[in-house]
């Protein structure tokens, strides 16, 4: 009982300075009513308090004043037809890229529409993605289960979501194939469920894969371990998408109402066909001002195949970005486009507009972080990817707004989004564009050897 005594007195002593630095920082009763002082219970704040606290908040902070202001006309669009529909999945990068190519396919072939696969990729995507995050454990087995990078691993072993860099590869090594040839499944137009037990059993494979490392044995027998594990997610992906074609006959009526040729076609033939854009001619930007600008960065673990490209893009100030992305608009050239789209969206109208909501005049409280600050907080950062097709240009030289397509069916603006500029300064993170409409002098950028960021940065996370 004494030995017990005493190690209980120890050990008050030695968290003793812990316990005390808690109370230095506790709010007191003089403190408590200093802060309930902030707010007085008039008439206006009672009314004010009955409303928020029964209401959906952003429809009370409308800003009244600023609808209307924005209409549907643009003195520069890509021709575009068609909206799609990622319904409830995170494929909106997907939809993105192959949104971006679409009008080039429909130009060429003089089409009356056009829609590629998206479940197509996406079977490739997932299976990718599994053999890159068993690859990962196996590169990380010797490293302890507490390390960061293996706890940032069993955390995120796969999800639907993705970017730019993922299209470019899914597209050189497999392809792709009209909607008719591959079209969606419930599980490829609602992902959760299928995805929940990818995980699961990623995460299960990658536990064995650590214990027989941690028996001996080589890398040559967990690859072949790896194989087997590759077979059970192959399973998985065909009984809930539909298993992809290595070879398919298609044709299409034009326009002009003539029928092509039927032709047998393998996914990467008909990509060479009927699309035959070189997707390494393509450049990401970053607009991160938390980081140096005119600067190469590449993101670890930030591909979605083992023999992918890393996530690379240059950081730049958001003015020069949207010089570029106005000579590709005129040229009649889509754009992949990335931003924190819930920010100030009014869903209904299909407007993005720092000034749709006033919740400062609202709640009666300041919110005025910058870009700069909400990124290092967490608070913003990309969470959809649309293709980035109009932009408005006034007499004087200056820009107002910019038109996005989504992937959302035809919701908001008939299936666009209408962004004003000061929104696109605010809230675009990501912006792919063809070298053909930037400068030599950023261009030599890429040959600069990159500035390498952990997975887990903030500014990271992939469209959904």
């Amino acid at each position: 009982m004494k030995n017990l005594i005493v190690t209980g007195i120890l050990a008050v002593l030695i968290f003793c300075p812990f316990m005390q630095s808690f109370s230095q920082g506790d709010i007191s009763k003089d403190e408590l009513k200093q802060i309930q002082s902030s707010i007085t219970f008039d008439e206006d704040t009672r009314a004010l308090m009955n409303a928020i606290s029964s209401n959906d908040i952003s429809k009370l902070a409308v800003n009244r004043e600023n609808i209307g202001k924005l209409n549907p006309y643009f003195s520069h669009k890509v021709e575009v037809k068609g909206i799609t529909n990622q319904k409830s999945s995170g494929r909106c990068w997907l939809f993105t890229g192959l949104n971006m190519l679409r009008p080039e396919v429909i130009k060429k072939h003089n089409m009356k529409a056009f829609e590629f696969s998206q479940n197509y990729g996406f079977f490739w995507d997932q299976l990718e993605k599994s053999n890159l995050y068993l690859e990962a454990i196996i590169a990380t087995a010797s490293l302890p289960e507490d390390d960061r990078k293996i706890d940032w691993l069993f955390k995120h072993p796969i999800g639907d979501g993705g970017q730019w860099t993922g299209v470019v590869d899914i597209i050189e090594k497999y392809g792709v194939v009209p909607a008719s040839v591959m079209p969606e499944s419930n599980n490829s137009e609602n992902t959760r469920m299928m995805s929940r037990f990818l995980r699961r059993k990623l995460r299960e494979d990658a536990l064995i894969l650590r214990e027989f490392a941690a028996d001996g044995k080589s890398e040559k027998n967990l690859r072949e371990v790896k194989i087997s594990m590759l077979g059970d997610i192959y399973r998985i992906l065909v009984l809930s998408l539909g298993e992809p074609p290595s070879e398919f006959s298609w044709q299409y009526e034009d326009k002009d109402e003539k029928i092509s040729e039927l032709k047998t076609y393998t996914p990467l033939s008909f990509y060479d066909e009927m699309v035959g854009i070189d997707l390494r001619e393509y450049v990401m930007f970053m607009n991160d001002p938390t980081r140096p600008y005119y600067t190469l960065y590449e993101i670890e673990y930030d591909r979605h195949m083992q023999e992918g490209g890393n996530w690379q893009y240059i950081n730049l100030p958001i003015d020069e970005i949207k010089s570029f992305a106005q000579e590709s608009i005129k040229m009649n050239k889509a754009m992949y486009f990335s931003c924190d789209v819930g920010k100030q969206l009014s869903r209904e109208k299909g407007f993005l507009d720092i000034n749709n909501f006033n919740y400062d005049e609202m709640f009666g409280v300041d919110f005025s972080m910058d870009k700069a600050g909400r990124i290092k907080t967490y608070d913003s950062g990309s969470s959809h990817g649309m293709s980035l097709v109009g932009v408005n240009i006034l007499s004087d030289g200056t820009t107002d707004k910019w038109l996005l397509e989504n992937s959302w069916g035809k919701t908001g603006h008939e299936g666009f989004l209408i962004m004003t500029d000061e929104w696109f300064s605010e809230y675009m993170f990501r912006l792919v564009i063809h070298k053909d409409f930037i400068d030599a002098k950023t261009l030599d950028i890429l040959d600069a050897e990159p500035t390498y960021l952990p997975p887990w940065d903030p500014m990271f996370a992939p469209e959904e």
